[in-house]
């Protein structure tokens, strides 16, 4: 009988789910930097791990067996006492600094001269501050290759020395480390602890000292409120991971976390009905949400909480781009006589045409700093800010909001912060200024599980790329970022990735694309526009259609725009509706509609966009032929858009001057390496002569090796070189 064979692809291996770019983040920090653990534990993550559905394992460490298995036989053949001193430098390390090793040598009365071994076998060296292991993985080593009773000797003899002001919960951190099973009496020293490390902005402390009680509490029904507690900790102090883990075994939700988890890495409409759920509840139960008595304050019946509650809801709102979403969460806040956040009441009141409300609450807001330098109002004063068109103080805001952050303690706070700067950056023509802190925010936001963040500093990105005439990064950028934001509900992002593309369009002369783009930012449905931006690129979306002959609608957009403007008084919207008039209008009276909007420009704060009047105007004037002032104009743009680095815009003032017949003179002198590449072309080129590889330039940039391995050839061709070497000495001068 013949036995039908299986055809070759039934038996190879089914083709895994590539790591979405959050968990490659989250993964390389979790392997402390090491591609080679990062590939490891890469490897034992399940599907749904991969593509960011849940979160990355308890115990990363535990999971990687090879790389810890050869050094431990480096450790083990060190002297007892080496060892020993080993452990205790580790355990007062990881996972928190206590810094208390000097102290616990000096109570044990040991002799660091075996020390000398260690550093002879490159395990670790002694430093003035105490040890310094070779890699986390030595240190790891050190501490898991000690026997259960040496560890825990370790940590007593840690908490014994730990008695200066403030350390009473590291203290206690030891003291539960060394505990051999359940006791009420620690579990509620680690609570009261817990609250101290909390109050003193130690989030991730308190994260583990509540863990630690929820391990040893003998009653299994304060087990889930401790858990809860943990995770409202675990996603301040940073740890997406951690918290979203955490929260799936608490009973309650601390501070709405499940909305907030939901607002920032998972769908937008979704966290907003928790939100706003969270808001009912608390009032109508009017109770404690956390259930742990350890001095810590209410949930949602406490009105801070709620006011903090209802301003997540609001950024929900915000991010959706909803407006009857925003009307709800204003009613809901008025009705439980919570004060309604003036961006949430500013956005309905301006959704609605009441532009005069509109203003007034928003310029409250936007004076509003928070007592403290609150983060969550500094960055509601941020929002407020640019929707007012004072981008200075949007930028000032968000800048302190991060500063603020930091200081409490609350990193995950900071890449939000940097969302609104990143905006007001690009809108005042300063991409490249932002676009280092951007990048570095979209790595905090990947690193803290916060991939809706991630997705808002994406579409920035796009927006400055291009403004840098970078094509392919910005259409890369503003996929990854409207891909997502479909999928989550993300109305703002998508909009923004979705202005980006059209002001590339816009600037490179295919108008009927941008305008076309320009009309969809409104959309319909949460994630696929947003009012309030198509709004703001109402100046963009009029020269498309002018350009295009559709001047019927585009009068109409202005007209509202126009509105707006006399409404907030902002040199700069007051500006740009004058450039629309201009562009509407013919002749001599385009000129001096052009004119005024100059005047204007000159008290805001939006240089682009004033260099972009300047190239209008001398194409009108040229077309007037008005030649001595239209030259004048478009060597002032041209000048503009090379200190800005857009050649996209540079190449039509050039154009607009060569047409007019005179000289084209650039402040950059010779093209040189800056000129023949683009911004991106140029980080990838200097990277890869430092001797980066593609996969290393990818990881820093958090773009895909495939990308990068696009730009160098497109590197290659635009220097006609063929090779790094050649790379490493044409950059070598400019070193």
């Amino acid at each position: 009988m013949n036995v039908p064979q299986q055809p070759d692809h039934a038996s190879r291996p089914p083709t895994r789910t590539p790591l979405s770019e959050g968990v490659r983040v989250r993964v390389l920090c979790a392997a402390h930097g090491d591609p080679l653990a990062a590939a490891e534990l890469a490897a034992v993550l399940g599907e749904r791990q991969r593509a960011g559905l849940e979160p990355l394992p308890a115990d990363p460490v535990g999971m990687l067996p090879g790389l810890l298995r050869a050094r431990r036989p480096e450790v083990r053949s060190l002297a007892p006492a080496t060892r020993r001193l080993l452990l205790i430098a580790a355990a007062d390390q990881h996972p928190f600094a206590t810094r208390a090793y000097q102290r616990a040598v000096a109570a044990a009365r040991l002799d660091t001269g075996p020390l000398d071994d260690a550093e002879a076998a490159g395990l670790a060296r002694t430093t003035s501050a105490g040890v310094v292991f070779r890699d986390p993985w030595t240190r790891i080593t050190a501490y898991e290759t000690a026997s259960a009773v040496d560890r825990r000797e370790t940590h007593r003899l840690l908490a014994r020395v730990l008695r200066g002001e403030g350390e009473a919960p590291l203290r206690s951190w030891h003291r539960a480390a060394a505990a051999l099973g359940p006791s009420r009496r620690l579990a509620a020293e680690l609570r009261t602890s817990a609250h101290e490390a909390r109050a003193a902005g130690e989030h991730a402390l308190a994260c583990g000292l509540l863990e630690r009680a929820a391990a040893l509490t003998p009653d299994p029904r304060e087990r889930p409120r401790l858990l809860a507690r943990a995770a409202a900790d675990a996603w301040r102090s940073g740890d997406g991971d951690r918290a979203r883990r955490l929260a799936a075994h608490g009973d309650v939700d601390v501070d709405g976390l499940s909305g907030v988890l939901a607002l920032r890495a998972e769908n937008a409409t979704e966290a907003f009905d928790a939100l706003l759920t969270a808001v009912e509840r608390g009032a109508a139960r009017g109770e404690e949400r956390d259930g742990v008595r350890d001095g810590s304050r209410d949930g949602a019946s406490d009105v801070g909480t709620a006011a903090h509650l209802v301003a997540r809801a609001t950024e929900a709102a915000v991010y959706t781009g909803d407006l009857r979403r925003c009307r709800e969460a204003a009613a809901v806040a008025t009705r439980l006589g919570i004060a309604v956040p003036g961006t949430l009441g500013g956005l309905a009141a301006a959704f609605e045409g009441r532009y005069e409300e509109a203003r007034d609450l928003l310029r409250a807001a936007a004076g509003r700093r928070g007592p403290g330098g609150d983060p969550t109002a500094l960055i509601h004063s941020s929002m407020a800010a640019l929707l007012l068109g004072d981008h200075t103080r949007a930028a000032s805001a968000a800048v302190r909001a991060a500063a603020s952050a930091r200081a409490l303690g609350e990193p995950a706070t900071v890449p939000q912060a940097m969302e609104f700067r990143a905006y007001a950056e690009f809108w005042t023509g300063r991409p490249r200024s932002a676009g280092a802190a951007t990048l570095e925010a979209l790595r905090q936001a990947y690193a803290t599980g916060q991939d809706n963040g991630a997705c808002h500093l994406q579409a920035a990105l796009a927006m400055f790329a291009a403004v840098t005439g970078d094509e392919e990064l910005c259409r890369a950028r503003a996929e990854v970022a409207r891909a997502h934001a479909l999928e989550h509900g993300l109305g703002l992002p998508a909009a923004l990735a979705l202005w980006a593309l059209a002001f590339l369009d816009l600037s490179t002369g295919r108008y009927a694309a941008a305008a076309s783009r320009l009309r969809a930012l409104a959309g319909f449905g949460p994630g696929h526009g947003h009012r309030a931006v198509r709004h703001l690129a109402t100046p963009h979306y009029v020269e498309a259609a002018v350009r295009t002959g559709d001047t019927r609608v585009a009068r109409s957009a202005h007209a509202d725009y126009d509105r707006w403007a006399r409404v907030v008084r902002s040199a700069d919207d007051l500006a740009l509706s004058a450039r629309c008039r201009a562009l509407l209008a013919t002749g001599h009276e385009a000129a001096d509609h052009y004119r005024t909007a100059l005047d204007l420009h000159a008290g805001g704060t939006r240089d682009f966009e004033r260099a972009r009047t300047e190239l209008l105007f001398g194409g009108a004037l040229r077309r007037l032929r008005r030649r001595t002032e239209a030259r004048d104009r478009l060597h002032s743009a041209l000048e503009a858009f090379e200190h800005f680095g857009a050649p996209h815009c540079a190449a039509e003032a050039r154009a607009e001057l060569r047409a007019l017949g005179a000289p084209v003179r650039s402040s950059a002198g010779s093209p040189g390496m800056a000129g023949l590449l683009t911004a991106q072309q140029l980080t990838v080129a200097r990277m890869a002569a430092e001797g980066a590889t593609n996969r290393e330039i990818a990881a820093r940039l958090l773009l895909s090796p495939r990308t990068i391995d696009h730009h160098l050839r497109g590197v290659f061709n635009r220097l006609g070189i063929r090779s790094r070497i050649e790379l490493v000495k044409l950059l070598t001068p400019e070193q």
